[in-house]
């Protein structure tokens, strides 16, 4: 069972990205509008604007276990933000181009951001001070997603190449060309990695192998997002033909959320999701400027 529970507007100008702060039950939301607002999940209503930036934002990170939040921009900045103390903890920039995707090791306290040259930063948690950079890709890298045990990262860039890199010492572990265009997500559920592309492809693929175990077009453009939803192998999609899509761990379609189908969901590309567990919340976004948040309820 899906249902609307609540539509948020006040953005002037699309949302490219959604992240959760699962234990305060709250939602931030950042894309062309040069700001980021936070939202109550308790009453599905505007808190504030937390922070003004300099740019357009394409990454969100919520850093486990503290109250920061970590906001990269088109123009290659990335602010560390105190959601509790609305202050900045660290004004940080990459060498050059975007930042479009940020993730954290929490054992190893260490921030992994990735964005148009394909280079990774590595910075400490702590300090916020730069460890190392590593080259792995010559080209964009849109998408990172972290093994569940933190022992390894897979990267995927404007080729369709996934890069499997341990989280010990950032070597390759394994590299395939799976997409015939530029990777857009990547998603870990159990052993398996998704990952789907601007080719309109999702796959399923074996971990550590990379070997392909399902392949379909789950959408007719872009899936910009790849989600597990509870713990039983639910995923959600979202794409740029303005649909959600919820499938099962086989790749099997469980249901269609789009207008096509009656429900007054997003009327341009969707391209960002968020998901609250314990709330059973599902958040998307995208060009349209308004954010849904639908009730989910699957077994």
């Amino acid at each position: 069972m899906i249902t609307l529970l609540q539509t948020l507007n006040g953005h002037q100008n699309p949302v490219y990205t959604l992240e959760m702060d699962i234990p305060k039950q709250l939602l931030y939301s950042a894309g062309n509008d040069k700001g980021v607002v936070e939202w109550d999940l308790q009453t599905l209503a505007f808190k504030r604007v937390l922070c003004a930036v300099p740019s357009s934002v394409y990454a969100l990170h919520q850093i486990p276990g503290t109250s920061y939040l970590a906001v990269g921009m088109r123009s290659g900045d990335l602010f560390v933000v105190d959601t509790h103390s609305q202050t900045l903890k660290a004004k940080l920039k990459i060498e050059s181009g975007s930042i479009f995707c940020i993730r954290s090791l929490v054992g190893k306290q260490e921030l992994v951001v990735i964005g148009e040259s394909g280079k990774a930063y590595v910075y400490r948690l702590t300090d916020f001070q730069l460890l190392y950079t590593f080259q792995i890709s010559d080209t964009t890298i849109r998408s990172i997603a972290v093994y569940a045990d933190e022992s390894a990262l897979a990267f995927g860039d404007k080729n369709g190449v996934i890069y499997l890199i341990s989280a010990v010492d950032y070597q390759l572990i394994a590299k395939a060309k799976i997409h015939d265009m530029s990777i857009t997500s990547l998603c870990f559920v159990g052993k398996s990695l998704y990952s789907g592309g601007r080719d309109a492809k999702m796959y399923k693929l074996d971990y550590p192998s990379l070997e392909v175990a399902l392949e379909i077009t789950p959408h007719l453009f872009t899936v910009y997002s790849i989600l597990p939803l509870h713990k039983n192998g639910f995923i959600s999609t979202v794409s740029r033909d303005k649909t959600i899509k919820i499938w099962n761990s086989d790749l099997k379609l469980q249901k269609n959320i789009s207008r096509d189908k009656g429900i007054a969901s997003h009327f341009l590309s969707i391209n960002s999701q968020a998901y609250h567990p314990e709330l059973g919340l599902l958040a998307t976004a995208g060009d349209d400027k308004a954010i849904h948040i639908w009730q989910i309820s699957l077994t």
